[in-house]
């Protein structure tokens, strides 16, 4: 991308910026009654149309003003736009609602989808984070009727699964915490395949249990990483581009084929940091009206996924960076924390 003089960049940011908020293409008379960059309006149009041949602008068929292009959004938000953050009342209150949640991946994960939609007024994306291993935190016994018993485990990523079964053996509620505790004790922070490969020291009644333990870790591995979350599809239909229904089926395409989803959501967990993929970039035709605003969140080795935003290209791309840069490394934390 070439250098622009500090004119023409000015001209350009100041479209960019002047389009984002009004959905109206940008005349050189606009800039120059709103901005006035102590030049004459010759000047301008010279410049603006400059910009139009280099390919930053277009020039809609109806109107006199121009818009940014892929390319024109593209140098705005690379040189252009400057680091943005929320604001530090809005940073509070996400971080306040996170720490309310329970203990659990997968309700931060709906909740980040909330917030993200919310905060950046446009459709979020989040994925349920891949857990390589689950890990063993505690269990319970808790006698019901006869030898009827309740499992309740607890792991370390803060699913927590019930499961009623019948004991072997008829056994009292002490007996039942006698094996609890030893059970704690052998299994703390192991994985599946590690309690399996340990039951061999352990009683009848113990055995029993930690099948069942096996089975529902195995389940809860299963479910991580398969769901997608999305909130806010009105806050993108309100849009005035998405007044063309074509444009409409464009979003919907993106949210409903899951193979373009896996095959983006894919490489931002193969990075790290904010990524602004800006009219499918002659990459992705699905996306070539629109924009999308990515991060990976979580720990390699333990918990990861990738959360994001997507609207058109006329997006409040400070904000949206803002926002998904701090729901991201809100959630790393969290994740750091919830693995001690």
């Amino acid at each position: 991308m070439e250098e622009l003089t500090d004119r023409r960049q000015a001209i350009l940011g100041l479209v960019v910026r002047q389009y984002i908020a009004t959905a109206i293409p940008v005349s050189s008379k606009t800039i120059v009654e709103q901005y006035g960059l102590g030049v004459s309006p010759a000047t301008i149009r010279n410049e603006m149309a400059y910009l139009e041949e280099q390919g930053y602008l277009t020039h809609p068929y109806t109107s006199s003003g121009r818009v940014p292009t892929e390319k024109g959004y593209r140098y705005f938000v690379e040189r252009l736009m400057g680091e943005v953050e929320l604001p530090l009342a809005e940073q509070r209150t996400i971080r306040h609602q996170f720490h309310q949640a329970r203990l659990d991946l997968e309700q931060w994960a709906r909740l980040a989808a909330t917030v993200l939609a919310r905060t950046a007024h446009n459709t979020s994306l989040v994925t349920a984070p891949t857990v390589p291993q689950c890990r063993f935190k505690h269990l319970e016994l808790i006698a019901a009727h006869g030898s009827r018993v309740l499992l309740v485990l607890v792991l370390r990523e803060g699913i927590v699964k019930q499961q009623m079964f019948t004991l072997i053996q008829p056994m009292t509620q002490e007996e039942l915490n006698q094996v609890a505790n030893r059970l704690n004790e052998f299994f703390t922070n192991l994985s599946a395949s590690q309690i399996a490969a340990s039951s061999h020291r352990l009683s009848p009644v113990e055995e029993q249990v930690a099948d069942l333990v096996i089975g529902l870790m195995a389940k809860a591995e299963a479910c991580f990483g398969s769901e997608i979350y999305h909130d806010g599809l009105l806050n993108t239909f309100r849009q005035p581009e998405f007044s063309e229904i074509e444009n409409v089926r464009q979003i919907i395409r993106v949210l409903e084929e899951q193979s373009l989803l896996e095959a983006i959501l894919a490489e931002v967990l193969s990075s790290n940091g904010v990524q602004v993929i800006i009219g499918g970039e002659g990459r992705w035709e699905e996306l070539s009206e629109c924009s999308m605003v990515l991060a990976p969140y979580g720990e390699a080795g333990r918990a990861r996924g990738a959360l994001g935003v997507l609207g058109p290209m006329r997006m409040r791309y400070g904000r949206a960076i803002s926002a998904v840069r701090y729901v991201a490394d809100l959630l790393s934390d969290l994740i750091h924390d919830l693995y001690g």
